[in-house]
């Protein structure tokens, strides 16, 4: 415990060096959200400016799960469906 009180007064730096992006580049990444699967694309111009930038959230795929799943179903059965897979409604699950 002493060790980690210790460790918990060092500075600890947050910048980073920020390098110059590759000319028309794209590059996509995905890591792992609260709700699942967050993905990320970048597309750079020939001067290695951002120029589109697009996440997407797990809740776009997952609303078609919910439609998949209340397919046959009472409406009735919309509300607890609904809190189960609980998505986000406006898509920002970051």
């Amino acid at each position: 415990l002493n060790q980690l009180l210790s460790m918990a007064n060092e500075v600890i730096p947050v910048r980073q060096e920020v390098v110059a992006l590759a000319p028309s580049a794209m590059v996509v990444t995905i890591n792992e959200g609260w709700r699942g699967e967050l993905s990320h694309c970048v597309l750079t111009d020939r001067q290695g400016e951002i120029i589109r930038y697009k996440v997407k959230d797990p809740s776009f795929h997952n609303w078609s799960g919910l439609a998949m799943a209340l397919r046959d179903e009472e409406i009735s059965d919309f509300p607890i469906n609904n809190k189960s897979f609980n998505l986000s409604y406006c898509g920002m699950d970051l």
